[in-house]
């Protein structure tokens, strides 16, 4: 006796089922859609072709309405600026060695104006040392350099101030 099968085809027409090798999933008559069929090939081998012509699938129609002007203008606007991105970054590839230079002239400058600042005291009081100008009160010789002093005293926060000051 046969061993029933797992799955059992109802068809309208006689039909036997092909043998599938191992593995194979089984096509059930309900997933072939219309228009497919088992055929034989002239080798002898069933399998699921195109029986009949099939009409293409129905595009839907799309009434046909104007472009907005703000889309129009977006299309228009969108190379525009791309191209303008691109030359940008040519130009910066192609002025990079210059900024570079620049960069470094720039630090240079900033280190020779720190330099100025720390230096042309330093020589100005060498020079006057040197001269003897500056050095005494009023004299111009010796007694070191002029102090003054200032005490400044207020009552409260808007009172007035009173003060004295004093050269040594």
């Amino acid at each position: 006796m046969p061993e029933p099968t797992p799955y059992e085809i109802t068809t309208l027409h006689p039909f036997t089922p092909p043998r599938l090798p191992a593995g194979q999933p089984v096509i059930l008559p309900a997933e072939i859609p219309p228009g497919v069929d088992w055929v034989t090939l002239p080798n002898g081998v069933r399998t699921l072709a195109y029986t009949q012509p099939t009409p293409p699938p129905q595009v839907p129609v799309i009434s046909s309405q104007p472009v907005p002007a703000w889309a129009k203008t977006t299309a228009l606007l969108a190379p525009t600026v791309g191209g303008g991105i691109a030359a940008g970054s040519i130009g910066l590839s192609h002025a990079a060695p210059g900024l570079i230079a620049m960069s470094h002239a720039l630090w240079s400058a900033a280190a020779l104006v720190v330099a100025a600042v720390v230096a042309v005291p330093i020589l100005l009081r060498t020079a006057r040392r040197a001269t003897g100008t500056g050095t005494g009160p009023g004299t111009g010789q010796g007694g070191g350099s002029t102090h003054i002093t200032q005490n400044i005293t207020a009552t409260g926060l808007f009172g007035r101030a009173n003060g004295t000051i004093n050269h040594r």
